[in-house]
């Protein structure tokens, strides 16, 4: 089993990757291959919307990015992390625009995978941001992967986050909880979609 995390900082040894190496350090004791996908500070597109993704075999139509990599990736894992850092009570926006375009496009190859939403803040915002980022998970069949409290960690740098043990005793929970729900869906399958009407609200 592997679980992907993609840390949607472009602090690339920040708080937000500090909590995400929290999680990997206990899922590696459980024997589940993982993989830090880090974001970085180049450039990224927003989605447009052109469904082109549906003629190009699941694939962004923009192929100048990291999007395309992560669908692949996505294919051959069973679990995902997503982590951000919290900006004006939200997470970057680098991060919603891979999601945006990952789950537009690729958004089968992450169904019934468990998934987690990592955030780090100096102080506030952090509940907001968890929510926007469960937001992915709950339009496309992803079971929540959840903590004992709110999935955060707070600091303005790595060695601060440390000292937060209790945000760094979540981080852990989020792992065993992450194992134990891949252990569990590996010895059940996943139930049939049913054919999604789309309706409107203007006709």
């Amino acid at each position: 089993m592997k679980v992907l995390l993609i840390n949607g900082s472009s602090n690339k040894n920040g708080c937000t990757f500090r909590a995400l190496t929290e999680i990997v350090n206990v899922l590696s004791k459980e024997n589940i291959e993982t993989e830090i996908i880090q974001l970085g500070s180049n450039p990224v597109r927003d989605c447009i919307g052109c469904r082109g993704c549906a003629q190009n075999g699941n694939k962004c139509v923009f192929n100048d990015d990291i999007v395309n990599e992560i669908i692949e990736k996505a294919k051959t894992c069973d679990g995902f992390v997503f982590g951000s850092p919290v900006y004006y009570a939200h997470p970057s926006g680098r991060i919603l625009s891979v999601l945006d375009r990952v789950f537009y496009a690729g958004g089968k190859f992450l169904a019934y995978k468990p998934g987690a939403a990592v955030v780090s803040a100096r102080r506030a915002g952090t509940t907001a941001s968890i929510d926007v980022i469960n937001k992915y998970f709950t339009i496309n069949n992803m079971p929540i992967v959840s903590s004992q409290y709110w999935n955060m960690v707070h600091g303005t740098k790595a060695e601060d986050v440390e000292k937060d043990l209790e945000g760094m005793h979540v981080m852990r929970t989020i792992a065993k909880n992450m194992a134990w729900l891949l252990k569990s869906i590996k010895q059940n399958a996943h139930p049939e979609p049913e054919s999604k009407p789309l309706t409107n609200f203007i006709r």
